[in-house]
């Protein structure tokens, strides 16, 4: 649950005391956002990211306080990044300060890295101690504040903590993720998000029991988070500020949102995932902007639409428009590095591109004929000119002798067999006469007939 608490206002206040970070590593006040006081103290408190967790894992020691790398935690909102900033503070006994890449500038950087530089190496009355370093939302630093904390990190001034929701790949430059350990958390699933909940209506620090919550609400708070722990909570205390019994009605009414009657482990969840590919498949438009808007309601993980929506470009639009797949993939990359609220245009403006795209299976239909053919036996061997033949010996073999360098043509296309013994004059791929495939059809006509040399060329040698 990331994200929940601002930085101090002086970069360099830090803690009144080794080991006390104070800010993310205090305790929180009683009446603090229930998603603060649910804050895991602990490693045992953690839920999800069980694959960073394991035994000798490079985050376990970090949180046990026996590891030394500079961390860049990268995942959803709601996963985990923060907590597990406050629990490597406090485990490693070391001043924490904190940054927010939305109001820092490398100003206040340097200002913390040389405080840091003088208190580890400490003085006549103090040794040295180390500086854990939070920045969040670094994704946000630009290319001249992230190189300001270089070498710092480089030296192990300050252990680096940082948190982005944006591929790291993408948004941090290249010597800071040389000089760190990256580690990507997963959205929760939605058995965890039930414990976190669960946990929150019975923990002392959370709403000690005193509030009862029915299964319908429960599922319905686990569907709106998203995988998002904190959304989860910040749900679960609207609902209970006027109840001692939460039920569906509260839960819509404290988010303002109406339960979507979709099951995304069950058969709503297939339901509604082929009615929107079948409805983008049938150029229906509308329809598949509605089930859009049903699984986008519903919490569904944008990333499963995304892919939903890239395997359709070339499974039912294929060349008859392959500007679709672009579009499919551009869409993935801003659920990827925008995420939602906002990725939900993107998602939007890709299905309406391939729902009004011109249709074409001949993909599916090439990839299936040629696998058939192939599984089936039908491989043969590979022509002889048409072998490797960059290694001493291959030309004695008879490999890549006689090859026709298609460059070496004036048309770029030379009559010459290419497919095995077996396989020539196959045809896979079958164009339709739907957008741009009508004129793709032709001339994949043209090329076969003279590949196969049933067409006399024009030559010029």
């Amino acid at each position: 649950m990331d994200g929940l608490f601002d930085p101090p206002d002086d970069p360099r206040a830090g803690s009144a005391g080794h080991g006390n970070a104070g800010g993310l590593t205090a305790p929180p006040s009683p009446t603090a956002p229930l998603a603060v006081r649910m804050r895991p103290q602990n490693l045992d408190e953690i839920v999800g990211q069980q694959h960073l967790l394991g035994t000798g894992s490079p985050l376990r020691k970090l949180i046990s306080g026996s590891g030394a790398a500079s961390v860049l935690l990268y995942g959803p909102p709601g996963t985990g990044k923060t907590t597990m900033a406050s629990l490597i503070a406090r485990a490693t006994g070391g001043r924490f300060e904190a940054l927010s890449a939305l109001s820092a500038g490398v100003k206040e950087v340097r200002a913390v890295i040389d405080v840091a530089r003088r208190r580890l190496i400490g003085d006549a009355k103090n040794s040295g101690q180390q500086t854990v370093l939070f920045i969040d939302e670094v994704h946000r630093f630009s290319k001249t504040q992230q190189d300001a904390l270089l070498d710092a990190v480089e030296n192990r001034i300050v252990l680096l903590v940082a948190a982005t929701t944006e591929n790291p790949s993408f948004s941090v430059v290249a010597p800071l993720l040389s000089r760190s350990l990256v580690l990507q958390l997963r959205s929760l699933t939605d058995a965890d998000i039930r414990e976190v909940l669960t946990r929150a209506v019975a923990d002392p620090r959370g709403l000690d029991g005193t509030v009862e919550v029915t299964d319908a609400a429960y599922d319905h708070l686990v569907a709106v988070s998203g995988g998002d722990a904190r959304r989860a909570l910040t749900a679960l205390e609207a609902s209970a500020d006027s109840t001692d019994r939460i039920d569906l009605a509260d839960v819509e009414t404290a988010i303002d949102r109406a339960a979507v009657r979709y099951d995304r482990d069950g058969d709503q969840h297939y339901d509604v995932t082929s009615a929107f590919i079948k409805s983008i498949r049938g150029s229906d438009v509308d329809a598949a902007v509605h089930y859009l808007a049903r699984m986008i309601a519903a919490g569904e993980d944008p990333r499963f639409i995304a892919r939903r929506l890239m395997i359709h470009a070339s499974e039912d639009i294929g060349m008859a428009d392959p500007t679709a797949l672009q579009t499919a993939v551009a869409a993935a990359q801003v659920v990827n590095l925008v995420g939602m609220p906002e990725a939900k245009l993107a998602l939007t403006q890709a299905t309406i591109h391939l729902a009004t795209a011109p249709k074409s299976a001949g993909v599916v239909s090439a990839i299936g004929a040629a696998l058939a053919d192939v599984e089936s036996g039908k491989a043969g061997a590979v022509p002889a000119h048409l072998r490797d033949s960059h290694y001493p010996g291959a030309k004695k073999l008879g490999n890549g002798v006689a090859y026709r360098y298609p460059h070496d043509d004036p048309d770029g296309v030379v009559p010459q067999q290419y497919a095995p013994d077996d396989l020539v004059g196959r045809d896979y791929y079958v164009p339709t006469d739907h957008g741009l495939e009508r004129e793709i059809g032709p001339r994949v006509a043209k090329l076969r007939s003279i590949v196969r040399g049933a067409v006399s060329r024009r030559r010029s040698r």
